[in-house]
């Protein structure tokens, strides 16, 4: 077998993490050496794709499962996204001007979105209330056939929607348009990394073998058994969850309609989402429920799965704390229940008709084809299920586990992930220039 030359950091995953961090290291170090390895025939297939998630920017403004704190990060993260978008001519391609809301239905619900408007509007200052009236003016669907008190707390003029796939390619055009040596390796699955006596690291694909002296990996699922065959992370276990989506038969909304996060279930609430690559057709969903694959409407491999569930007595109990809560078992049984032929979607238009009260599951379809997978992490030590980001870092390799929003947060885990690669390599990052383009928008 070939062993190719040495490259000064590989990037393991060519969905919009690998790639964002592809184009960070090409435009703002002086890393000349770069290759990415994408097991698929062009990048973002997978959980990057369109199909597969909301296209939606998270900034959490309208994400009421955001505490505070997080909304904070969040929001700086994702304002790197949208400042690529707004520097390199995306608008109105990649990423999408429109309006957004969270709908709070019923008086218990409408007292929670006061007083969470009167915390984080000092987070996001561009939030308004809109009462009913206003809400029949610019959602008229929202209003019609309802019987419950509502009210939204909402935004306009924000970049809301994105193609994450789009701007996966907009990062490996860019990337190759500078003078760096980048190579991309399409339909070449990477099958090990072992690290090498002389501190580089050695990658073993389906045909050959490369050695570069760094390594990112950002598989989503495989990045944690990618981690584990070399020893790390062994006190992770994922849990994978699948979602599904719903499309409506008309155009009924023009703007992102979340709804209000039950503050037990670990999932995002329902919402409603005109679909960029569908002519903004709108798409309800997603429904969240745990899936024996890794990869959505991909093949199986079983010994993956079972190596990633990772099950033991620990990873039993965290499943078993779960299912003690009556309303997350309730919330399970309804999301399986919705997965079914012809009932599925007789059960799911009662949770979107918190959105549109008129709607019946005669104006919807099952999004045949949509939907993807994101890996839940859990704790085993701690004993709890990880909702967020997460990361292995050891000497020249980073493993990210990145559930939503890892899109959102793309560019901001790629800038963490390049200052430490060249702390590593002794290279330098370009501050000045990635503060102008990527941090601040002109």
């Amino acid at each position: 077998m070939l062993v190719n030359k040495l490259f000064e950091t590989a990037i393991i995953g060519g969905g919009v993490a690998g790639t964002s961090l592809l184009f960070t290291l090409a435009r703002y170090t002086d890393i000349k050496d770069i290759i990415l390895f994408e097991k698929y025939e062009e990048v973002s297939l997978l959980n990057s794709n369109p199909k597969a998630n909301s296209q939606t920017l998270h900034v959490g403004d309208i994400e009421t499962n955001y505490t505070y704190e997080k909304a904070q990060k969040v929001k700086k993260a994702s304002s790197m996204v949208s400042n690529f978008i707004h520097h390199f001519g995306g608008v109105g391609e990649i990423g999408f001007v429109r309006d957004k809301m969270v709908l709070a239905v019923g008086e218990e619900e409408i007292t929670r979105l006061k007083e969470r408007y009167q915390v984080f509007k000092a987070l996001y200052p561009y939030l308004e209330l809109w009462d009913e009236e206003r809400l029949k003016e610019i959602e008229p669907k929202l209003m019609e056939g309802r019987k419950e008190p509502v009210l939204a707390m909402g935004a306009t003029g924000e970049i809301t929607t994105v193609d994450f796939k789009k701007l996966s390619e907009r990062f490996v055009q860019e990337a190759i348009d500078t003078d760096k040596n980048i190579q991309m390796r399409y339909n070449e699955e990477v099958t090990r990394i072992k690290r090498l006596e002389d501190g580089t690291y050695e990658i073993t694909t389906d045909t050959t073998r490369f050695t570069a002296k760094s390594v990112v990996v950002n598989a989503g699922s495989y990045s944690l058994l990618f981690a584990q065959s070399m020893g790390y992370g062994l006190h992770y276990a994922t849990l994978p969850i699948g979602g599904s989506f719903f499309f409506t038969k008309e155009k009924l909304l023009r703007s992102k309609v979340y709804t209000m996060q039950n503050p037990k279930l670990p999932f995002a609430a329902v919402h409603g989402d005109p679909d960029c690559t569908q002519g903004w057709y709108t798409r309800f969903g997603p429904t969240a429920f745990a899936l024996p694959k890794l990869e959505r409407y991909h093949s199986l491999h079983i010994k993956d799965f079972f190596s990633a569930l990772n099950i033991d007595r620990d990873v039993t109990s965290v499943y078993m704390d779960l299912l003690k809560d009556k309303t997350i078992r309730r919330y399970i049984l309804r999301n399986v229940v919705e997965e079914l032929p012809w009932l599925g979607k007789d059960v799911f238009v009662k949770d979107a008709q918190k959105i549109i009260p008129t709607l019946s599951a005669d104006d919807i379809r099952f999004a045949e084809g949509y939907g993807g997978m994101r890996p839940q992490i859990i704790d085993k030590e701690k004993h709890e299920l990880l909702l967020g980001e997460a990361k292995i870092v050891d000497t020249g390799v980073i493993f990210n586990m990145t559930p939503s929003p890892g899109a959102s947060s793309s560019l901001s885990i790629a800038y963490q992930d390049a200052l430490a690669l060249c702390e590593y390599l002794g290279a330098a990052f370009d501050e000045e220039k990635h503060l102008s383009e990527i941090q601040n928008r002109e």
